[in-house]
């Protein structure tokens, strides 16, 4: 019998398992939240970098996941549904499927949950719930798509979710281009972009796409950067995500050809459209896609040092979609605001 799915709950960027041990779900408060949070839910998107598997101790990262992950499973239950949206960051997990899927890689494809030991061993943690795995993105109904948005940097310059916006994308048609041409483009390496930039132009770009990146890039160095200066980086990071971030994701949108009205998306861990944000910057040109981002599940002192929520950064992000009567257009919460400090960090 199909599952039916009236209330959607959204989440991404976990980061479980990360050597910083920024990923705030390992404790307690914030993880007895999340579940709660669950009741009534039909189903949970987990929307990419729920585990942090490139600091190369993927071995670790799995053990810190499994208890959360089995957390969650438990609570959704088998009447309910839980989809897993690999990101970047825990790719690993499905990359040579990808790969072999080539230029037949659509935009919302099923990813076989046994096609790598570290997938199915996700998938039997998150289980009794029933699990499905799509990759790049998943449509959760008409006109709702969601995906986890690293393919984003391939438009920004250097290639990297803090970047500068570029116009061009080299190799790819200037109108349309498919997976596979973003799942390439991640492999090839940015020094020559830079390179071919005048000097100083490529240092400033380099430098402050550096700054912005070790924010919440634990294996940048930071010996520049100190929780004192979040007020700071949070600002450089929203003008970013206004004039880069966002519009890159809508030539995203707009290369792939993909019909929705909404895209929801992780990734720039930035929590929105929140109330008192501009609403024009939250969608693509005339108007569509209206876009959505599901925050995080860190907590970054380089950015919420000294803050108090509510803060766009501050982690518990979620997006809720709800299809029943009344239920209105995908809405940011923010689960953990009540949460100080001390129980998060």
């Amino acid at each position: 019998m199909a599952l039916r799915v009236t209330r959607t709950l959204l989440i991404s960027d976990l980061h479980l398992g990360g050597r910083f041990f920024h990923g705030v779900l390992t404790r307690p408060a914030p993880l007895e939240r999340l579940l709660a949070a669950l009741d009534g839910i039909d189903r949970l998107v987990l929307l990419g970098d729920v585990i942090e598997l490139m600091e190369r101790r993927p071995q670790r990262a799995m053990e810190l996941a499994r208890p959360v992950l089995s957390a969650l499973g438990r609570r959704m239950g088998p009447e309910r549904e839980i989809v897993y949206v690999p990101g970047n960051h825990d790719l690993a997990l499905i990359r040579p499927w990808v790969r072999a899927r080539g230029a037949a890689l659509g935009v919302a494809d099923a990813v076989p949950p046994d096609t790598a030991a570290g997938l199915a061993s996700i998938c039997r943690w998150l289980a009794p719930a029933q699990v499905r795995v799509a990759y790049p993105g998943v449509w959760l109904e008409p006109g709702v798509w969601a995906t986890h948005g690293h393919y984003l940097d391939q438009h920004l310059l250097p290639v990297s979710t803090y970047g500068v916006a570029r116009t061009s994308l080299g190799g790819m048609p200037h109108d349309r281009a498919a997976p596979v041409d973003y799942e390439r483009g991640r492999r090839r390496s940015i020094a020559p972009a830079t390179r071919l930039m005048p000097r100083p132009g490529a240092l400033v770009i380099d430098e402050l796409a550096e700054l912005l990146r070790a924010a919440t890039m634990p294996r940048l160095k930071r010996r520049l950067l100190r929780p004192r200066h979040a007020r700071l980086i949070s600002r450089l990071l929203r003008v970013q995500m206004n004039r880069a971030s966002m519009p890159a994701l809508a030539r995203v949108v707009h290369r792939l050809g993909i019909d929705a009205e909404w895209v929801v998306f992780g990734h720039v861990h930035r929590l929105g459209p929140l109330p008192g944000d501009d609403r024009s910057l939250w969608q693509g040109p005339g108007g569509r896609p209206r876009l959505s981002n599901t925050g995080s599940w860190l907590y970054e002192p380089l950015l919420v040092s000294r803050a108090n929520p509510p803060h766009p950064h501050w982690p518990g992000g979620a997006v809720l979609l709800d299809d029943s009567p009344g239920g209105g257009e995908p809405r940011a919460l923010a689960l953990l605001d009540d949460l100080g400090a001390r129980k998060l960090h």
